[in-house]
């Protein structure tokens, strides 16, 4: 069993906040596994448990708000027996820009509040974490993580978040230090309202440029058709200037 924690703050004004984007990527995995929904209310957290591509996960939104992210995560290890090594926190991160992904088998909070909560709950800095990039502030660092996405930011997110969610599969299957390998290099290509995209009401159709992946994990650039993320060995290659 490995828990995916995603760190935000609970009520409909923090809602695909910036400070948000690790309940965002919780929710694009549960979309992607047919588990769509809420998940039930416990440990102070909003838990699915859920089977998917044969691995057994637990993802957890802590209620708790963001301060105090580690009372939550602390309940949720002790009644499921997680140690800390099978434990993932997904956490919004403003030195990154946005749409880069940085995995870290360990490391300091980075003065960001819930991670620094989590760690004085476990009293220990050793759990693996990914940051997602949300840009840097051009404002104050606090009105910065609770404003929402830019427009054109808001367009790419499908892609970023179909991106994380390849990210949780190969850290679950194959541990942070091989998942770090494949996806700390990944590269958010996206041109919204580019003049050879297919829109419609939430931006590019899957499969397009700028769009989230198609179901075969595929999206189409400038030069072909690819695998959206690095590592992929199954993108069919439309010419030689294909990318992977």
């Amino acid at each position: 069993m490995k828990l995916v924690v995603g760190l935000g703050n609970p009520g409909g004004q923090y809602a695909e906040t910036r400070h948000n984007i690790g309940w965002m990527v919780l929710d694009r995995l549960a979309d992607r596994a047919g588990r769509s929904g809420r998940g039930r209310q416990r440990d102070a957290s909003e838990v699915l448990e859920l089977r998917w591509k044969g691995m057994d996960l637990i993802l957890a939104k802590p209620l708790t708000f963001m301060n105090d992210s580690g009372v939550a995560v602390r309940k949720l290890m002790v009644r499921n027996h997680i140690p800390m090594s099978d434990m993932l926190v997904v956490a919004d991160d403003f030195a990154l820009p946005f749409g880069k992904l940085r995995f870290r088998e360990a490391g300091s909070h980075g003065g960001h509040n819930g991670l620094r909560s989590i760690i004085d709950e476990l009293g220990s800095e050793k759990f693996s974490r990914l940051r997602v990039g949300i840009g840097e502030p051009d404002r104050g660092a606090i009105d910065h993580v609770l404003s929402r996405f830019a427009t054109d930011e808001r367009a790419c997110l499908p892609i970023l978040l179909d991106a994380c969610s390849e990210a949780l599969e190969a850290w679950a299957r194959e541990g942070t230090s091989k998942a770090a390998n494949r996806f700390n290099a990944f590269d958010l290509q996206c041109s919204p309202g580019g003049p050879t995209a297919t829109t419609g009401p939430t931006g590019p159709a899957p499969g397009e440029i700028g769009g989230p992946a198609d179901e075969r994990g595929v999206r189409r650039t400038k030069t072909g058709w690819r695998k959206i993320l690095p590592g992929g060995d199954d993108a069919p290659e439309a010419n030689e200037g294909s990318r992977r």
